[in-house]
């Protein structure tokens, strides 16, 4: 895989295009296939019986050799390489493959986290998903094939070269429709476990549901839009590997409450610092008609002014909802404050304080050592 990777560069200048038509996107699309690799090695090596790190290492693997597959093409037919004997068609073919790839996500998301089948029932379904996916691609060969066979191929725009002839339309809309129905009965399967469970299982599934819905609001987002954008929106496919490696490995696992109400309380604030800018900006011109260079900078300074109370309060509000405990802890905290402003025996400052630790943090045991005097112990 390494030099699939390493070879996509000089591949590309010799059929004088890019991979993915622009600098931006090269980066963007090996950053992906570098984490999802990390990921599936960084897994597999820990836990090698989990099925998990072995798919996400093939997904990494398949994407740079359907793209080198499809410029080796492109140097065969397109600029008249002659290349391995027979490997031209075979090139044409697995070029075509590339979304293939997102038969991975609706697996790895239904065996997570051990990487087995919830129960012995599920492999029927497996079969039937396996084989329904199989669909598009079997009706892609068939069509490159006979495109090869006759010399029928075309060199579109992009540089990829293609059978003239697509595959039957209803053969996509099964595969896009099998993996979308997969995916979701996956998720709904986790969800349905995330309400059983508790604890440790409990932060598993909620870093796999953060990480499934990132990378479905972005970069599933990214692979079906032209938008010049989509170079940064295809690092949301990112977000699923790595929430599941940490989930597997356990590493920072109780950290994602604390990442759910940033990335929530950030988006807010943006949202309405955004609204609050154009808000501003429409009415200093349109309505009480000043110039637009003097409205837009002070709509950008009334918005950057706001910055800090609304972070404070939009934060405080999320927390409240999504991140409990620290939410609860800073209660407890600002309780105890206003009763020690207040409080003038020593005793009873120290069995407030005991209280207000055990509310909060709910440790096993808590002590306090004084510099003079008797240690009290809760």
């Amino acid at each position: 895989m390494i030099v699939l990777i390493a070879a996509l560069p000089a591949i590309s200048a010799l059929t004088h295009h890019q991979t993915s038509g622009s600098v931006t996107a090269v980066i963007s699309l090996l950053v992906v296939i570098v984490v999802v690799a990390a990921v599936g090695l960084i897994v597999a090596r820990h836990q090698p019986g989990n099925a998990i790190g072995w798919l996400l290492l093939g997904a990494a693997a398949w994407i740079p050799f359907t793209i080198a597959a499809s410029e080796y093409a492109t140097l065969v037919y397109d600029y008249g390489h002659r290349g391995i004997p027979g490997m031209g068609p075979v090139a044409v073919v697995l070029g075509g493959l590339f979304t293939f790839v997102i038969v991975v996500f609706p697996l790895v998301t239904l065996v997570f986290p051990d990487g087995r089948l919830p129960s012995p029932g599920w492999r029927w379904v497996l079969w039937a998903y396996l084989v329904l996916c199989a669909i598009l691609p079997a009706s892609y060969i068939a069509a490159t094939a006979t495109a090869v066979a006759q010399h029928h191929l075309v060199y579109p725009a992009s540089g990829q070269v293609a059978a003239a002839d697509a595959p039957p339309s209803w053969t996509e809309f099964v595969f896009f429709g099998t993996v979308g129905l997969a995916w979701l009965g996956a998720l709904g399967h986790q969800i349905a476990s995330w309400r059983r469970s508790s604890g440790e299982r409990r932060q598993q599934l909620k870093w796999l549901l953060s990480g499934t819905g990132v990378c479905a609001v972005l970069g599933i987002w990214a692979l079906g839009t032209n938008s010049a954008i989509w170079e940064v929106a295809i690092l949301g496919l990112c977000a699923l590997p790595a929430s599941m490696g940490v989930a597997i490995l356990r590493y920072r696992l109780y950290d994602i409450d604390r990442i759910i109400s940033r990335t929530l309380a950030y988006a807010l604030l943006t949202g309405l610092l955004i609204g609050v800018y154009a808000g501003l900006v429409l009415l200093a011109t349109q309505v009480l008609g000043f110039a637009s260079t003097w409205a837009v900078a002070a709509s950008t300074l009334a918005a950057a002014a706001l910055f800090t109370p609304a972070r404070r309060r939009v934060q405080r509000a999320v927390d409240r909802r999504f991140n409990r405990a620290r939410y609860d802890a800073d209660a407890a905290v600002a309780a105890f404050a206003a009763r020690l402003s207040g409080a003038v025996a020593l005793d009873d400052v120290r069995a407030d304080l005991l209280a207000s630790v055990l509310a909060a943090l709910e440790p096993e045991h808590v002590s306090i050592w004084l510099e003079s005097g008797p240690r009290v112990t809760s």
